[in-house]
């Protein structure tokens, strides 16, 4: 088959779980079809772009910064971003038998959207989010946040075929408007067990992800200062970057933790596997979160993580209570040092249940059988 990617986001350029799993799929998905990715450019004029194998790749200069200072999405490059989309599938409407687009950020679904109603091809949805009123509100305002989520209910009454990664957010989906079933995807692990595990691991704790205030990543340096007190030694990794990183080094350096925490922004891929299979937990304090991709590659490395009971947060489905980790009832860094010790105490013993878990699960919810039911999609639509 002839598939389309459309993501304003590529791997290794826009770095996230999503981005990588896009990158991944497409990827997997090029040794049997013929794939092509349309995204935005995120490389300098002087840079070459780091395409997947096998991939034809399609860039549109639509602006490379995706974010205000505050950490929201600019509405212009997705904007002009959209309007590339339909002006490339109006000019290659007979050129694609699939289109394959993330749902966020809404403006190349809904260009999609209008060219398959003029004779082009049919689409894919991949809705990793769906944001409720509260959140729209806390996001944009009273105003703009009524109009995003207005556009967003627009775009789940186009989106024909969707693929989704958790039931709370196929139930999301439904109470929204869309009047079938998602397809829930099986999970995004690229990794396959190993008979080597390290069992001993440092007292070492690793974040992961966006600097921003729904991740609650100024609570880690607090909460690394208190569980110290009981784990002598206890250091940590705070990766990532986003409109919060200031504060959360100002927060350290509050703290007197210096030679304690670090910040080392975005990493390449090799140092973040490194570290999670050195590291005593994995903690991602988000009160949203679609899936938890970094969750699972966490526990994938014998890795427990800890993560924080909530409404809109789909990765506290990933953990199974003191055996591949624990959910806090909230970020507050009392809560998260507690659960910090736990996982210290239960030393090896918890390393090994986590692997065992993994191992017990990995077909379920690796991405091989994502792309199985993403094929059985593509070929029930292009039938």
């Amino acid at each position: 088959m002839r598939i389309l990617f459309v993501y304003d986001c590529l791997y290794p350029h826009t770095i996230g779980g999503f981005e990588r799993f896009y990158r991944d799929l497409a990827q997997r998905l090029a040794t049997r079809h013929e794939i092509t990715y349309l995204t935005r450019t995120q490389w300098a004029a002087d840079q070459q772009p780091d395409c997947p194998p096998g991939v034809k790749l399609i860039a549109l200069d639509c602006g490379r910064d995706l974010y205000t200072a505050s950490g929201r999405r600019r509405i212009l490059p997705p904007l002009r971003f959209g309007a590339g989309v339909l002006f490339h599938l109006l000019k290659n409407r007979r050129g694609y038998d699939v289109v394959h687009t993330c749902s966020f950020p809404y403006f190349p679904l809904i260009s999609a959207s209008m060219a398959h109603a003029a004779g082009g091809p049919p689409i894919v949805t991949d809705w990793i989010e769906v944001w409720s009123r509260d959140y729209w509100r806390r996001y944009l305002g009273p105003i703009r946040g009524r109009i995003g989520g207005a556009v967003q209910k627009l775009c789940i009454r186009l989106t024909a075929n969707a693929l989704t990664l958790s039931e709370l957010t196929a139930n999301a989906l439904r109470e929204n408007g869309y009047r079938k079933h998602p397809v829930i995807l099986k999970g995004l692990s690229t990794t396959t067990p190993t008979a080597s595990l390290q069992l001993q691991r440092e007292p070492l704790v690793i974040f992961a992800g966006r600097h921003i205030p729904e991740k609650h990543v100024l609570a880690i340096p607090a909460a690394i200062d208190l569980a110290r007190n009981q784990i002598p030694g206890l250091r940590a990794v705070i990766f990532g970057d986003g409109p919060e990183r200031a504060q959360v080094i100002t927060e350290i350096a509050r703290l007197g933790l210096a030679d304690v925490v670090r910040c080392p922004g975005f990493v390449a891929w090799h140092e973040m596997d490194d570290a999670m299979r050195r590291a005593m937990c994995l903690i991602l304090p988000s009160e949203r979160e679609g899936y938890g991709s970094v969750v699972i590659e966490a526990i994938a490395r014998g890795t427990p993580a800890i993560v924080v009971q909530g409404p809109d947060n789909a990765s506290v489905k990933l953990i199974v209570e003191n055996v591949n980790g624990f959910v806090a009832s909230s970020a507050k860094p009392a809560v998260l040092a507690e659960h910090i010790v736990k996982i210290h105490r239960a030393g090896s013993e918890m390393i090994s249940r986590t692997y065992d878990w993994f191992r017990q699960h990995a077909d379920e919810i690796g991405i091989d059988a994502s792309i199985a039911q993403i094929e059985e999609v593509y070929s029930s639509i292009v039938d």
